[in-house]
């Protein structure tokens, strides 16, 4: 592991997601945001594990290439379920299918990893499931809280920070934060082994 640099490299965040900006606020770092523009159209046959990896990596090295100098965080959530990839719903119809397909079912939300830095050949990739068990949900349940959160840009639609906790039975998980959209822990170790003090 490389010692934390004098004078650290600046830290960007490539995504345009609140949930991660949010997140990564808690470590006390300065950092800036990128949009990554990725095309994020699964490719035929692609499991959402390895959807996820592979668009967390691109995220990072898309805005790798516009910060050469810069540690670049990346990082991508797709849900599982029984191996169909489930993404951003978009709107209250497909969020309302989504729900109603993961009723009373297990999940599991691979929240991908990857920090890169062009100067320094850095890279490192990882990922992190998040096992969690819907409760046998009503469809009235269910359009109480769609109409409450409208977790549109979430992944599955739930949205476990907020009201989405009420609808689970159970999450199983070795990085809290990744159901979220940013494994913190894996976060933290990537960014020191990058050359980051952190804390």
């Amino acid at each position: 592991m490389p010692e934390a640099l004098a004078t650290p490299r600046a830290l960007v965040l490539g995504s345009t997601s609140r949930y991660r900006r949010e997140l990564l606020e808690r470590l006390g770092l300065p950092f800036e945001v990128a949009a990554p523009d990725v095309d994020e159209t699964p490719r035929p046959g692609e499991t959402p594990q390895a959807l996820a990896r592979r668009l967390a990596l691109a995220k990072a090295m898309a805005v790798a290439q516009r910060f050469p100098q810069a540690i670049v965080i990346g990082s991508d959530q797709v849900a599982d379920l029984d191996g169909q990839a489930l993404g951003k719903p978009g709107d209250h119809a497909r969020a309302t299918d989504q729900l109603r397909l993961m009723r009373g079912r297990a999940v599991v939300f691979h929240t991908a990893l990857a920090v890169v830095c062009q100067a320094t050949s850095f890279q490192q990739e990882d990922i992190a499931p998040v096992r969690v068990l819907f409760r046998p949900l009503t469809d009235a349940e269910i359009e109480r809280y769609l109409q409450r959160e409208q977790p549109y840009d979430c992944a599955g639609s739930a949205r476990s920070e907020a009201l989405g906790i009420a609808l689970l039975d159970a999450i199983d998980s070795d990085d809290p934060t990744a159901l979220v959209g940013l494994p913190l822990i894996r976060t933290c170790r990537m960014l020191r082994a990058a050359g980051l003090q952190v804390p």
